[in-house]
């Protein structure tokens, strides 16, 4: 799919292309009407910096792996290419993206675009979601870090309490993904604008220049409160992990209570099953109440030891 700002009709005039998983046609005309080489997935794929930022004469080629599918569940991190030339920025990605769509709709009618300002409001967007996303992760944290270590609650039985544990491990796993994710995503933007400034300085407005230069510090800043947020994971996946032994250590203790408490009357129903030929106990007529009445008390005196021990 194609689309061309300002307008829709001709990529004649046109300040920004937007190629979404184009087909062969569609990238040979962009080819061939601007001189340049569009990058198919793969190529947009590669992770070396030689292949992600390099300058063709009066072209610049860069490539930021932007996120994708933020309206889910399930993120991904979405390769994506801008070309930015004298006369035309050229975005070329595989996956839907929200800013690209937002941005879209922003300077359809904007009649005074020029490809780096419509660079930097692509780029100043994509840093405002992914801020957004990290405040959401830290909103996922905060909340598994009430209820993890503030909120107290009746113990109905292990299976629900083990439960919640899970489900806490689970946000936060969810929010360190999403979280290094956006890093990740901050990494190569941040690259890219230093890119974009060594190399267009000259040609760039003071107001550009300075847009620039805002949305680096922004990312440093960011970067700076997921450095933050990730210690904030790490204590509280150690806490949880931390909660998770003391539960199993419970329920170990409570095991060989258990075990140890049911050994006496074991031993008295088993002095009592031998088939002794002198046994006074079988000629009495309290002969089996007694019996139960010893099983009875070897239980309870071992278990009122450990509760007065303290191990129960």
């Amino acid at each position: 799919m194609l689309r061309s700002f300002p307008g829709s009709e001709t990529e004649a005039s046109a300040a920004w292309i937007d190629l979404m998983s184009p087909d062969e046609a569609e990238k040979a005309r962009i080819e061939k009407r601007y001189g340049i080489r569009i990058p198919d997935l793969d190529t947009l794929r590669e992770i070396e910096t030689s292949s992600r930022l390099r300058v063709d004469g009066h072209v610049l080629y860069m490539t930021a792996p932007l996120i994708a599918g933020t309206t889910t569940n399930h993120w991904k991190l979405a390769p994506t290419g801008f070309i930015l030339t004298p006369d035309v920025l050229v975005t070329v990605h595989y996956s839907d993206l929200a800013p690209f769509d937002a941005v879209a709709g922003q300077l359809r009618d904007s009649a005074d675009l020029t490809p780096p300002s419509v660079l930097i409001t692509l780029l100043e967007d994509v840093v405002d979601r992914a801020a957004d996303h990290l405040e959401h992760a830290s909103e996922i944290l905060s909340r598994a870090s009430q209820a993890l270590f503030f909120e107290e609650e009746a113990r109905p039985g292990l299976r629900k309490e083990t439960r919640k544990i899970r489900e806490i491990i689970r946000d936060m796993g969810q929010a360190s993904d999403r979280a290094s994710r956006v890093r990740y995503a901050f990494l190569s933007i941040g690259r890219m604008i230093s890119f974009v400034l060594d190399r267009c300085t000259p040609k760039l407005d003071e107001n550009l220049r300075e847009r620039f230069e805002s949305i680096r510090h922004d990312i440093n800043s960011l970067d700076e409160f997921e450095t933050s947020l990730g210690g904030r994971i790490q204590l509280q996946q150690d806490a949880a992990t931390a909660f998770i032994n003391i539960e199993q250590n419970d329920v170990v203790k409570v095991l060989t209570v258990a075990s140890v408490v049911g050994i006496p009357p074991v031993m008295v129903v088993g002095v009592y099953g031998m088939n002794f030929k002198v046994m006074p106990e079988l000629d009495w007529p309290l002969g089996y109440p007694f019996a139960l009445a010893l099983c009875v008390l070897s239980t309870v005196i071992p278990y009122l030891w450990f509760k007065w021990r303290g191990w129960i």
